[in-house]
């Protein structure tokens, strides 16, 4: 197994205020990686740092073997290393097919963009059946499946998703999580940030616990989700 992003002693915060600290993760390929912790704990900012739309103060973000701390969001994209963002941020106005072509911006994506379509379709039936209604007009689980499929188009070699299943119900939380474990066991890398600690440490590989901006523990999720220290201490489960 190789690492295809790696996080060295990364360190971040907003203004003065210092959020991670010394904060080192691997995300090997072909697994699916969780990162999980209690609110406020620093997950989405670490995920922000890796995309760079917060820059990390200390520390490196490598890519690829490719030490990418200073590009740019944008570039990051272009090589490969998407983000599907906390809160959806769809184009309500757009159609659902809109939307995903949206997401084929950039050069490398555009070259595959009806091949990624019919993929997303596949995993995703119900877009498809969408396809021509606008995204706002769509239930909480069909924005969700969107954002993904949107994410998909970007043709990703690491797919990052901040907090799939907030918001939803359970039954549609297990169906996207399902979905997920599809596109992993499908050859995609999956890095996740999730709330639902019994499914994230259910279905992924490797977990990392993040606790007030420090990786507290790290190994296999199913190691994890025995650890009654870590269950107790950090995840309140």
């Amino acid at each position: 197994m190789s690492a295809l992003l790696e996080l060295n002693g990364v360190e971040t915060g907003y203004g003065e205020v210092q959020v991670l600290w010394g904060v080192s993760m691997a995300v090997e390929q072909g697994r699916m990686t969780t990162l999980v912790g209690a609110n406020g704990a620093g997950k989405t900012t670490t995920m922000r740092a890796i995309m760079g739309i917060v820059h990390p103060w200390k520390g490196a973000v490598r890519f690829q073997g490719e030490d990418v701390t200073r590009l740019s969001a944008h570039d990051k994209a272009q090589m490969g290393l998407v983000l599907v963002p906390e809160g959806r941020q769809l184009f309500s106005d757009l159609t659902v097919e809109e939307n995903l072509e949206m997401g084929a911006y950039s050069p490398r994506a555009r070259k595959s963009l009806d091949e990624n379509m019919r993929k997303v379709y596949g995993f995703f039936p119900r877009l498809e059946e969408r396809k021509r209604q606008k995204a706002g007009t769509l239930s909480g689980g069909e924005q969700q499946m969107l954002a993904v499929g949107r994410g998909l188009m970007a043709d990703p070699v690491v797919l990052m998703i901040d907090e799939l299943s907030l918001g939803l119900a359970p039954v549609l939380a297990q169906s996207l999580f399902a979905t997920l474990k599809r596109l992993k066991d499908a050859g995609l890398t999956i890095f996740l940030v999730e709330q639902n600690v019994h499914l994230a440490l259910a279905l992924s590989d490797y977990a990392y616990v993040l606790a007030e901006g420090r990786v507290k523990i790290e190994g296999p999720s199913h190691e994890v989700a025995r650890n009654e220290e870590v269950r107790e201490a950090y995840l309140g489960i």
